[in-house]
């Protein structure tokens, strides 16, 4: 675990949280004396900021991450977009009426660093010693955040004719249309036949994610490397990666929604 303290509010406070063990420190404001000390002192800081006054004082100090607080009483998402426009180089971590329901909508936007939010470990949940319930809350949040469903089933095939066949196979099936590509064929959304052998013993399953990064770090947490020469970029952005794993003979393709 990676433990820090929030809400400190003084000096004295930053030196108690981290003689007592705290990698970084979160204040709820921007107060100017707590924020110099810690970063004359070489211990990470995000301290909050809820107006354009207080975003300057974080650039001035080449303070990159901010916390978004309270981020819905504030003025939410639509106060987020408005007040970031104008300052490239920061980004933000908003907290404070942060939940399940609005999560993908604050991560969507690029400038959105994290959440912050405690539905996952509420006060009884901890008092009682509710853990299991508080693993399967941030289980959940996780799925929330990355949105994993399935894109399509990728089959390999030898040659294009054959590629051609099985799609046309497929399509006659279940009426599904057919679009060839320069590589493969697709039958509906569903089906993509590779016009030759490629990655995986029969194909490849695609699983779509709300954001292809945060899905590569959540993965590699799971000691799941990712294959860079596959990957495929659109407009400076990327699109798609595979991993280097597979499953009954299949591998796996990460493709951003």
């Amino acid at each position: 675990l990676l433990v820090g303290a929030g809400t400190v509010l003084t000096i004295e406070q930053v030196k108690e949280a981290v003689s007592a063990g705290a990698k970084f420190i979160v204040s709820p404001g921007f107060n100017p004396k707590v924020v110099d000390y810690c970063l004359e002192n070489n211990i990470p800081v995000t301290p909050g900021i809820n107006n354009p006054t207080q975003i300057e004082m974080a650039l001035e100090r080449g303070i990159e991450v901010v916390k978004y607080f309270p981020a819905e009483a504030s003025g939410g998402l639509s106060l987020l977009k408005s007040m970031s426009a104008p300052y490239a180089g920061i980004k933000f971590i908003p907290t404070g009426g942060i939940n399940p329901d609005n999560l993908c909508d604050y991560l969507s936007h690029p400038k959105v660093h994290a959440c912050g939010g405690s539905w996952m470990v509420k006060t009884e949940l901890i008092s009682s010693g509710n853990f299991s319930e508080i693993t399967r809350l941030t289980k959940e949040s996780i799925s929330t955040i990355l949105g994993f469903e399935l894109a399509h089933l990728g089959i390999n095939e030898e040659t294009k004719d054959k590629a051609l066949n099985s799609a046309n196979l497929l399509s006659g099936l279940f009426y599904l249309p057919v679009k060839e590509g320069t590589n493969s064929i697709f039958a509906g959304s569903g089906f993509e036949v590779i016009k030759s052998q490629y990655l995986g013993k029969h194909g490849h399953i695609a699983i779509a994610t709300n954001d292809i990064h945060r899905a590569i770090a959540y993965l590699k947490k799971k000691d799941i490397s990712i294959l860079p020469e596959t990957a495929k970029e659109k407009g400076g952005k990327l699109k798609a990666i595979y991993l280097d794993q597979e499953v009954s003979g299949f591998a796996i393709h990460l493709l951003q929604k």
